[in-house]
């Protein structure tokens, strides 16, 4: 008898994400913090550029004096300005980005000039200002370049490069144990004896959760035994906010994950009406300052545990780094195909979507499911870019039918 009610997907996202309070900001240098969602509202102290700039490579002249020729007294390069005035009927060579001299107040790109014996003759007369950046043209003193809750990219970074800030407070990256559970396992390039199987799901989730955005570290495997299991459980919880254990989560008599986990935390849920990852445990271990740690005790199907950390894992370790954008977009797909299902819980079922059926040729999402889509098959993620969300309710579908369809390759929303 199980001992946890069976509770309905939407209930287990809102339960989750309960718990998942952003990580309190740290400083961050700017050279590690892509990606991460900055803490605070960040300002210019300057303007930019902070110095009347040439926009061209060319001449630094007065406007006023038209069309005349110019005496050619000086030359500023882009760096540290030199000491000069340009007077009536002078010019500087100038770089772009170098600032413009005093006296200046226009530049003659060098296109528009011919010099001889250090005498530039302009073809044109230029007027003020032209190709020249005035200070404060990208970004004034005082203005708000970054907003608390923005996702540092790479334009980000440079932004806070450009007006000084070498560090920010930002929230940090989640950390993440995770840890596989059963006799069975041996790892990756490790020879199998008769009755064992290859650990996949570790390196799969760690992948996943480094995908996420976390920090990951690998508990191992830990057979069938509490007291190796509680040990690995112990250094989990007090090295990572977050401990993904995968297998052991059932009722069987050997199925220790679940006893471990309820030893050492609190545990919210044991079923969830989904399927593939019906036996699935969430808990959580209260810190001296109010916070939780999240635990995570995923089936060890490794379908299953990939699909079930896709659909719950992810969203809270995202909500952990702050972001607010938790889910992947959805759109409404045709099936290429029939499709029968249980029809009695949420099911998601692995597939490929294009937006252009290849024999019909519409603009329609078009779905078809990665073949048999049995718990155990991992294959049935490879290759796949959505889930397809089936409802209860319906069992059987015809060609042609529309489904919801979760794009798993694209940005949440």
């Amino acid at each position: 008898m199980n001992l946890y009610p069976m509770i309905p997907f939407e209930q287990a996202h809102a339960t989750i994400l309960a718990y998942a309070w952003p990580l309190p900001p740290v400083p961050v240098s700017i050279y590690d913090a892509l990606g991460l969602v900055l803490a605070e509202e960040v300002r210019a102290d300057a303007p930019i550029p902070p110095f009347p700039a040439s926009a061209m490579d060319g001449y630094a002249v007065r406007a006023a004096d038209g069309d005349a020729l110019r005496r050619v007294v000086a030359a500023q390069w882009a760096g540290p300005a030199i000491e000069v005035t340009v007077g009536p009927g002078q010019a500087t060579t100038i770089t772009t980005g170098a600032p413009l001299p005093a006296g200046a107040d226009a530049v003659i790109k060098v296109e528009d000039t011919a010099e001889r014996d250090g005498v530039m003759t302009p073809r044109k007369a230029p007027r003020p200002g032209n190709h020249v950046r005035p200070v404060g043209e990208d970004v004034a003193a005082g203005e708000v370049v970054l907003a608390a809750g923005a996702v540092l990219g790479p334009a980000e970074i440079g932004v806070l490069a450009a007006i000084g800030r070498d560090r920010v407070l930002a929230h940090p990256r989640p950390r993440v144990a995770v840890l596989s559970t059963g006799d069975e396992l041996v790892d990756a390039g490790e020879p199998c004896i008769p009755g064992q199987i290859r650990d996949s799901n570790r390196p799969a989730l760690m992948a996943a959760a480094q995908q996420a955005g976390a920090h990951v570290l690998s508990l191992g495997i830990a057979g069938d035994d509490d007291e190796a299991l509680a040990a690995c459980v112990a250094r989990g919880l007090s090295q990572a906010d977050v401990l993904i254990t995968s297998g052991g989560v059932s009722m069987g008599e050997r199925d220790l994950s679940r006893v471990v986990i309820e030893g050492h935390a609190q545990v919210h849920f044991g079923q969830v009406a989904q399927k593939p990852g019906r036996p699935f445990v969430f808990a959580t271990v209260q810190r001296p300052d109010g916070r939780a740690q999240l635990v995570f005790g995923l089936p060890g199907f490794p379908a299953a545990s990939l699909v079930t950390f896709e659909n719950h894992v992810r969203p809270a370790l995202r909500a952990l780094a702050g972001h607010t954008r938790l889910f992947r977009p959805p759109v409404r797909a045709r099936l290429a195909h029939a499709l029968d299902c249980t029809g009695q819980r949420v099911e998601f079922m692995r597939a490929r979507i294009e937006h252009a059926h290849p024999e019909r040729g519409d603009g329609d999402w078009w779905a078809e499911v990665t073949g048999r889509q049995t718990s155990g098959r991992v294959l049935s993620l490879v290759g796949a870019n959505a889930f397809l969300q089936l409802e209860p309710g319906t069992s059987h579908y015809e060609p042609g039918d529309e489904v919801t369809a979760i794009r798993i390759d694209q940005p949440e929303e």
